[in-house]
């Protein structure tokens, strides 16, 4: 299952790292406000803390670029990774 949230730039590290907190997400892509890949990121069970850490600096430089995004996800659905 792929779901789909538009964000402005200020929003996006804070939304990004919701989804994060959800177990069933296997996999996020941020998307400009044109369609393309700022960056994509496959989530598993153990990524936390200092592994993290550079991507979200990533998704903060990605932020400053764009005005609007796209944070597509896919889900895992009935299970828990």
């Amino acid at each position: 299952m792929t779901e789909e949230f538009e964000v402005t730039s200020d929003q996006l590290v804070r939304k990004f790292k919701e989804l994060l907190n959800e177990a069933n997400v296997t996999r996020s892509i941020v998307e400009d406000d044109k369609g393309k890949t700022l960056l994509e990121i496959p989530v598993t069970a153990g990524l936390i803390g200092a592994l993290l850490a550079p991507w979200l600096a990533a998704l903060g430089a990605a932020a400053a670029i764009a005005t609007k995004c796209t944070i597509r996800v896919e889900k895992n659905v009935g299970k828990t990774p």
